[in-house]
């Protein structure tokens, strides 16, 4: 008998246009909606950048805010805000996005201000070197958090060779050394319209959106050259990466392992690397979190997580405890996978983590910003199609998948761990 599936086959149900420029538009028009949620993708993330240029898009997403010739810094945020909307943005690795949640009527008159900042940010010299402090203060911050540096550290470990392994926000060093002109360069030639998708949800129409959007996003300036950037493949994880990190005034010990996963051409690996992310450490019933801290208690906290990316994508387990519990608590782990690529999970176990999975899509697809970022989002790492494929790709996957997936994936011989322990005088 073959079983019900967990949710209905979701189709993708918004519009993609090509505008004679080069601009993607992706539209869904949903009239109850009071608002409208619009939501620039570009791809100009920190994957495009530079070595030595390390850092320069997430700063150039906070001087994006500093004017254009015809808008003075802060202009932007005050026409937004004054209207009821809220505009924000972030940059990672595959991308910088730029976004405004505003009320319907109110979007013909706020979305050509967000794209003269898209298309004409002025970069003020002034304002670079004031907002360059606030981005060095940011990075400075960022030193003080245990997760963050650990994360970063593993994310070094994993990735020797791909810009995926260097921090978003730079180095102090590199971002000292770089000018406004060569922002200005780099906002010239990645803020062009074939690397653009500008995503429109909510309570307006596909005729109004498009003559908005072709009105608004016009005049896009020449593009300029700029060093060239080589993405090194990665090679596989041959060994256990072991490093080591002691920080003072830690109050509990970490330990964060990694694997290389795949990247968005191998979709339906990347859904079961999602599936045992969830069947290892996602809820009291999870495997690892049901022994190592409900049943033997060596761990504060456990989790794992699976982001994907679009060259690769990270596949990590994390814990909180105490430091003598480091080496047992690995060892714990590696035994999980072993069993995991020895024997198939059951179906209960495999429906469970199903289920949780394609409430948390459902979920995470109400509202037009959500659908908004996930459009934009698959748009740019892939295709936008992609975003409705997650319910029917992990509905799919039958135990034996990922028991291949796991003897694929996530080796217990071959893995990257980090371990921050309390400087000796703090234990």
């Amino acid at each position: 008998m073959l079983s019900e599936p967990l949710i209905a086959a979701t189709e993708f149900t918004a519009d993609i246009f090509r505008l004679r420029n080069g601009l993607t538009v992706i539209h869904q028009y949903l009239p109850a909606s009071p608002v409208v949620m619009a939501d620039v993708w570009v791809r100009a993330g920190a994957i495009v950048e530079p070595v030595e240029w390390s850092g320069m898009a997430h700063f150039l997403e906070h001087m994006i805010f500093k004017g254009t010739p015809t808008l003075a810094p802060g202009e932007f945020d005050w026409l937004i805000e004054s209207r009821g909307g809220a505009t924000n943005a972030a940059t990672s690795h595959d991308y910088a996005h730029f976004f405004i949640t505003t009320a319907a009527q109110y979007l013909e008159s706020t979305l050509p201000y967000l794209a003269d900042l898209l298309l004409h940010a002025a970069i003020p010299d002034d304002e670079f070197v004031r907002e360059r402090d606030v981005v060095l203060e940011e990075i400075r911050s960022s030193y003080d958090n245990p997760d963050w540096l650990g994360f970063q550290a593993l994310s070094e470990s994993i990735y020797q060779y791909h810009p995926y392994g260097r921090s978003v926000l730079g180095t102090e060093a590199h971002l000292m050394a770089r000018s406004p002109e060569q922002m200005r360069r780099f906002h010239q030639h990645y803020y062009q319209p074939e690397n653009m998708t500008v995503v429109i949800v909510g309570g307006i129409d596909q005729e109004s959106t498009l003559n908005l959007v072709n009105s608004s996003f016009e005049g896009f300036t020449y593009p300029t050259d700029l060093p060239s950037v080589e993405v090194k493949a990665e090679p596989p994880i041959t060994a256990v990466r072991r490093q080591e990190l002691y920080l003072p005034r830690l109050e509990q010990a970490r330990l964060l392992m990694g694997w290389i996963g795949p990247g968005v051409e191998q979709l339906s690996d990347a859904y079961g690397l999602d599936l045992l992310s969830v069947l290892l450490a996602d809820g009291r019933s999870s495997r690892l979190v049901r022994e190592l801290r409900e049943e033997k208690q060596l761990v504060y906290d456990i989790s794992s997580s699976f982001s994907i990316q679009r060259d690769s994508s990270l596949f990590t387990i994390s814990a909180c405890l105490e430091p003598q519990h480091l080496e047992q608590v690995e060892a714990w782990i590696c035994d999980h996978l072993s069993q995991l690529q020895q024997t198939p999970v059951t179906a209960a176990e495999l429906k469970r983590c199903q289920r949780l999975l394609c409430n948390d899509y459902i979920f995470s697809t109400e509202a037009a910003s959500q659908l908004a970022g996930l459009y934009g989002y698959y748009n740019t790492i892939a295709t936008a199609e992609l975003a409705v494929s997650y319910p029917r790709g992990i509905q799919s996957l039958k135990p034996l998948d990922l028991m291949q997936l796991t003897q694929q994936y996530l080796s217990p011989q071959h893995y990257a761990i980090t371990t921050l322990k309390p400087v000796a005088e703090d234990w």
